[in-house]
């Protein structure tokens, strides 16, 4: 029931015709697939302030507790992970970022020690651009 009232708020979020709300720059797909290829099935909660700033983190699918105060943004298609790798946010965090499509990348360094790529010297980085531009 839970999953049904997220997909359904996904969908209000961003109909289809609108521009996708989280993207993936290459690099950061291949890193998905080699992290899906150890762990299974994968999510990311994107962070807000916590931690490592506002990084999105990676976990396997289900490791992080979402509920009412989280909005599904996508589900993401990744070439060669079977299942896609959805991409949560808390409410209050989206409601500030609403005006933005984000774009997951991945940079040199090491990260939280929570989220799954860090043991790999480099980080996930969520880099925004204003819906539009």
């Amino acid at each position: 029931m839970a999953d049904e009232s997220a997909h359904a708020e996904q969908a209000a979020l961003s109909p289809v015709d609108e521009v996708p709300r989280v993207e993936l720059t290459p690099a950061a797909a291949d890193l998905l697939r080699r992290l899906r290829d150890m762990h299974g099935p994968l999510m990311f909660h994107q962070s807000g302030g916590c931690c490592d700033g506002s990084a999105p983190m990676c976990y396997p699918a289900g490791e992080f507790r979402t509920g009412g105060s989280d909005v599904l943004l996508a589900e993401l298609e990744v070439a060669g992970v079977a299942e896609p790798v959805t991409f949560w946010m808390s409410r209050s965090q989206y409601e500030v970022w609403s005006h933005t499509r984000l774009i997951v990348d991945v940079v040199e360094g090491r990260g939280s020690g929570f989220s799954l790529e860090a043991p790999e010297g480099v980080r996930f980085l969520t880099r925004s651009r204003v819906v539009g531009a």
